[in-house]
């Protein structure tokens, strides 16, 4: 599979996938099946009851975010009418329209901030409703494949609706294409999914048979070898201990403080070899005081591998970094005059 968008992602590990942000709608469905045995109604009676019980305790939680020119979902974070999203429902708005499980007429609300980075935002009601409902945020450190999980949001529009299906996978590293007004964020250790993830369900909840949220849906994928359509079963979340993370900052200092992301200190663009394949990194800028500048690296350098990856593209480095951390020491081999050089480089923080 190759991938494609609402914003197209790349995904490391063993996947060769195109996919597609699931977010924002401008205005498929999972396959499942099931397999009878003696038990089986008492069984199914059972699952049915988990489901019903856990869509009760969540889905007044969720919320469906009108940012003018697109729909998505949220998560109520606390009491105070704080609500997390992603920061590509929000885009460049600042004032939004919410509306509750409930139906009730919709809320204003403002933005606090976005974090592009991890493609996270938080935003404010003006006014809390009585009974407002904060979700409780699940840890994702402890997220298990086979774990069955129900995505809650706004799909299409469509406020409220609930799929179900199991994680199918966890620690993947997800880069979004950057395209006008997105950076194009490259998230790891997201949480792999089956449920399915259509636009709109963006920023929802990835919930637990706990009634807890494990993630934040924000990618789904398709297959361009079929017109671009669903690829069924393979959809990501950012995990709720990243969510926790950002979010925290945002409410507390308005911003993050904090990243615990690991970069180079460059600007950079990916160049192509004499076959007109990518090649690797060019430095267009290295920052003054970052890591990168500190070893020695120059304006004009090529990066071509780092930690003992081979780095190509800038997306193939920033995947790489997703797995740092600030403080880290790796290699970074560089081509300079046509020459292939090796330093140590301490990294810095995004």
């Amino acid at each position: 599979m190759n991938v494609s968008r609402t914003r197209a992602v790349t995904v490391t590990a063993s996947l060769a996938a195109v996919l597609l942000v699931a977010g924002c709608s401008g205005s498929g469905s999972g396959n499942s099946g099931e397999s009878t045995t003696q038990a089986a109604p008492m069984a199914q009676g059972d699952l049915q009851g988990d489901y019903q019980k856990v869509i009760k305790d969540v889905l007044p939680s969720v919320v469906q975010i009108d940012a003018s020119n697109s729909l998505g979902s949220g998560v109520v974070y606390d009491g105070k009418g704080h609500i997390v999203t992603n920061a590509h429902v929000v885009g460049k708005e600042k004032t939004f329209k919410v509306t509750t499980a409930t139906g009730e007429q919709a809320l204003g609300a403002k933005l606090v901030a976005a974090y592009p980075e991890q493609d996270l935002a938080v935003i404010k009601l003006d006014k809390v409703p009585d009974g407002l409902k904060a979700a409780k945020f699940a840890d994702s450190t402890k997220a298990e494949v086979g774990q069955i999980v129900l995505a809650m949001g706004s799909p299409l529009g469509l406020s409220s609706s609930v799929t179900q299906g199991i994680i199918s996978a966890t620690g993947r590293t997800v880069s979004e294409p950057r395209t006008e007004g997105a950076p194009g964020a490259t998230i790891a250790n997201m949480v792999q999914t089956s449920a399915a993830i259509n636009p709109g369900n963006s920023g929802g909840a990835l919930v637990t048979l706990d009634s807890e949220v494990i993630g934040i849906p924000t990618l789904a994928a398709t297959d361009p070898q079929m017109g671009d359509s669903a690829a069924p079963g393979i959809g990501f979340a950012i995990p709720s201990a990243m969510v926790k993370t950002v979010a925290d900052q945002i409410i507390k200092d308005g911003r993050v403080t904090d990243s615990g992301r690991a970069a180079l200190g460059i600007t950079g663009r990916t160049v192509l070899g004499d076959d007109y394949k990518p090649a690797g990194v060019a430095v267009v800028d290295a920052q003054k005081g970052g890591g990168a500048a500190k070893a020695g690296l120059e304006d004009g350098d090529i990066i071509t591998g780092l930690g003992g990856s081979e780095i190509t593209t800038i997306t193939s480095l920033s995947e790489v970094l997703a797995g740092e951390k600030p403080g880290d020491k790796t290699k970074v081999t560089y081509v300079r005059g046509g020459s292939e050089k090796t330093v140590d480089v301490t990294l810095g923080e995004i």
